[in-house]
């Protein structure tokens, strides 16, 4: 029961954030999204990411342990996923990606924090930043032919992770006055990304449920089995071994059925995707998080 209550605590300021956003739009109020997507990604999340990373206490070599883990963990993924992707028969272009790349930021961020504090966020921003470099690289690739490595470095995210582990591994600190600005414009990230993604879901509109839940359900165990095998397999602590579970095993992004919608894949089907796994995260995010704790 006390277990129960833990991981309620930790899930439910996380799944209300986001029904507020879902509840703002279905009262017909605007909100909009590509406005504060673009503010989150591009300033808000670079800072808490670089400050995070430059006040982190974390042993550097624990972060390069998960860094590499990380990148493993997701090529478990991609062989799995392209082998069901290939056995079911489906489109690659319009599965492959959401089904390999979870929501790590709007939800695994927050959750990370909330479940394992400073220390847990500290590590999702590692995973997140390579999950960021592989969907702006590979991701696009299988949506649209074509990934740009040039394009990866000009991203503020992976800007910010950069130069935050040449903070951290010079021991470099930036004036305390603008460390607290940081701070606060890094602190807006995490309850706009929750609300974004309460919003973006509201307004998605599958027309098939079916495949999506079945999809979902195996996307959820593959994750988990590849990242507790990439993090034992390279010894990370307790703490970077939960928090590498949770961040793979995270729904589909809302940024996969933009991608979809761009290139021109299945936008509906990747739609439904987004909705269903995201709904089912309700349920499998605080079972997982039971599991790690």
């Amino acid at each position: 029961m006390q277990l129960l209550l833990t991981v309620l605590e930790i899930t439910a300021p996380v799944f209300l954030l986001a029904a507020v956003g879902f509840v703002w739009v279905k009262l017909g109020y605007e909100y909009r999204v590509e406005f504060v997507t673009r503010f989150a990604m591009t300033l808000s999340v670079p800072c808490l990411i670089f400050v995070a990373l430059m006040r982190t206490e974390v042993d550097a070599t624990a972060l390069a342990a998960l860094s590499v883990a990380s990148f493993v963990a997701y090529a478990l993924v991609t062989a799995a996923m392209w082998a069901l992707v290939w056995a079911g028969r489906l489109d690659r272009r319009t599965f492959l990606a959401p089904l390999i790349f979870g929501n790590t930021g709007n939800l695994g961020l927050p959750l990370a924090l909330f479940a394992f504090g400073e220390v847990g966020l500290d590590y999702a921003v590692v995973v997140f930043a390579v999950m960021a470099i592989l969907s702006f690289t590979f991701g696009i690739w299988l949506v649209s032919g074509g990934g740009s490595l040039v394009k990866v470095v000009k991203e503020p995210v992976v800007a910010a992770t950069l130069l935050g582990a040449l903070f951290l591994w010079q021991g470099w600190q930036t004036p305390t006055f603008l460390t607290n600005a940081m701070d606060l414009v890094g602190q807006m990230a995490i309850p706009m990304m929750l609300i974004t993604l309460g919003v973006a879901v509201a307004r998605l509109q599958p027309s098939n449920f079916l495949w999506p839940a079945v999809l979902s359900a195996v996307k959820v165990a593959i994750c988990v089995g590849c990242a507790l095998v990439a993090g034992i397999w390279f010894g990370l602590d307790r703490t970077a071994l939960a928090v590498l579970i949770v961040q793979v095993a995270t729904p589909v992004a809302v940024t996969s059925y933009l991608l979809a919608e761009k290139y021109g894949a299945d936008a509906d089907s990747v739609a439904g995707l987004v909705v269903v796994s995201t709904v089912m995260s309700v349920i499998t995010l605080p079972l997982i998080l039971a599991f790690v704790i």
